[in-house]
């Protein structure tokens, strides 16, 4: 069962990197073409060799499904690096950080969790066709891989909607999985297509519209320029890029229900009020901790969309690390693991788990000075849940957060460990709460000639971060108990 779920899903890579093929030729990059076949082959011919030997094998429960996210995205990032890899080799006159197949497959997973991390340290001199690749791989992981396959090749049924769920997405805008993933496919490309034209009449070239329209709503983050957005210095094409960012920090179900029925419902979706209120009190604190270095307009600009792209788990930058003290970069850190919307294409613990967290504990405080048989409600917004559906919620939401922030310190300790004393503590956590968080802001502890094991650290960190951590425990557990 998960073998040929594997199969179905490496095709996808397949897919993608085909489709890749026209972006090289159009571009006239003719050495890009053969990375881009050879991979669509290998992912051809490895599904296929794990899919039609399987192809009769039971349906999916939710232990496999988990099992398959977990190693799925493993699989999808290696074969995601041979593009890197493969042109960094092959191509001459060029210096390509992605020679160092640890390097490469660090952007590949960087790409598919849609973290925005990189290699890179001057992606404008990457040929067009990785510029490309990055992006698309971002703009593919912002929705998820395996929601990818299940719009394509997917019918109805327990298996379709076990697989959707180990993605760790719960949302449902129509009764039927399927339905459900290609109307968010919908959406997903009506907000790209606007992302794009909107940036390029802000002024972006068209090449640099496309590709930051891509990883702006996939809260990715992979930029073309080595200072990222403040390259540009436009406050139009920063304030584009909040709406942009916050657009796909929502949840797709309340985008959804808002195209339907008009815009006042963002208001009135309780999850969506209290990031709003998140965003607004963080990015006020970040500024008026800038303030002590800044004038109030630039503490203001900068604090405003730093924050921003921190919480949404976007990534870009419009200044430098080096402006932010340490202070501000824990703040910073703060909204990484807060995170975006549940439903959304941002990571970090997500929101509604903060609600639900800090409901539960005035509930609790509620019951205890009541009286025993005292029936005390949990309320959200204006919906009222019965009690044992609230303490199911309140199980969920603090495994979750108790798990994430488990991983996350092991994630610190660990890089603390490899980077030595080069950087202080702020640095390695800010470090490792975006990668977890998937969000793409650096302190400059990432770059290309970092140890391997720092690599693979960061690397574990954002593959446990894009699967909120069930499904990375459930594959540890089935390959010391097995199966069963």
């Amino acid at each position: 069962m998960v073998l040929r779920a594997l199969g179905l899903l490496v095709s996808m890579v397949g897919l993608m990197t085909a489709l890749s093929v026209p972006v090289a030729a159009w571009f006239g990059e003719w050495s890009a073409i053969w990375p881009f076949l050879l991979t669509s082959l290998v992912a051809a011919v490895l599904g296929a060799c794990l899919y039609f030997p399987c192809r009769r094998a039971g349906d999916v429960g939710l232990h496999h499904a988990l099992v398959i996210a977990a190693s799925g995205w493993v699989l999808v990032a290696l074969l995601g690096a041979l593009p890197f890899h493969l042109m960094s080799v092959w191509t001459t006159g060029a210096a390509l950080p992605y020679a160092d197949f640890g390097a490469a497959f660090f952007e590949a997973m960087s790409g598919f969790t849609s973290t925005g991390l990189t290699m890179a340290t001057r992606p404008d001199l990457l040929p067009h066709s990785l510029q490309w690749w990055r992006s698309f791989t971002e703009w593919i992981g912002g929705v998820g891989v395996i929601v990818l396959m299940l719009t394509l090749i997917a019918g109805p049924g327990r298996a379709t909607m076990t697989l959707y769920l180990a993605e760790a997405r719960t949302e449902k805008i129509h009764p039927s999985v399927v339905s459900t993933v290609r109307t968010i496919w919908w959406i997903f490309f009506l907000f790209t297509g606007g992302s794009i034209l909107a940036l390029w009449l802000a002024g972006m070239p068209v090449w640099e519209a496309i590709n930051h329209g891509m990883t702006g709503i996939a809260t990715g983050g992979f930029t073309l320029w080595p200072d990222s957005i403040g390259h540009y210095n436009s406050v139009a094409i920063e304030i584009l890029l909040l709406v942009i960012m916050v657009a796909g920090s929502v949840s797709f179900a309340v985008h959804y229900r808002a195209l339907r029925y008009g815009p006042g419902l963002y208001m009135r979706d309780v999850q969506t009020k209290w990031f709003l209120a998140f965003l607004g009190i963080g990015a006020l604190l970040v500024s008026l901790e800038a303030l002590l270095r800044a004038p109030v307009s630039s503490a203001l600009r900068h604090g405003t969309f730093q924050y921003f792209s921190a919480m949404t788990c976007t990534g870009f930058q419009s200044t430098a690390s080096a402006y932010w003290s340490d202070t501000a970069k824990l703040m910073l850190a703060v909204g990484m693991v807060i995170g975006g919307a549940a439903g959304s294409t941002t990571g970090g613990i997500k929101v509604m788990r903060y609600v639900l967290l800090l409901k539960g504990v005035g509930w609790k405080l509620r019951k205890t000075l009541k009286p025993p048989d005292a029936i005390v409600p949990f309320r959200i917004g204006s919906k009222v849940f019965p009690e044992e559906e609230a303490w199911r919620r309140l199980e969920e939401a603090s495994t979750i957060a108790f798990l994430w922030l488990v991983f996350l310190l092991v994630g610190i300790l660990a890089l603390a460990v490899l980077v030595g004393h080069e950087y202080g503590l702020a640095d390695v956590i800010f470090e490792v709460a975006s990668a977890q968080g998937n969000v793409g802001l650096s302190t400059g502890i990432t770059h290309p000639d970092m140890p391997t094991a720092a690599k693979l650290v960061l690397s574990f960190s954002m593959w446990v971060g894009r699967l909120e951590i069930i499904p990375v425990i459930m594959l540890l557990r089935s390959m010391v108990n097995g199966l069963r």
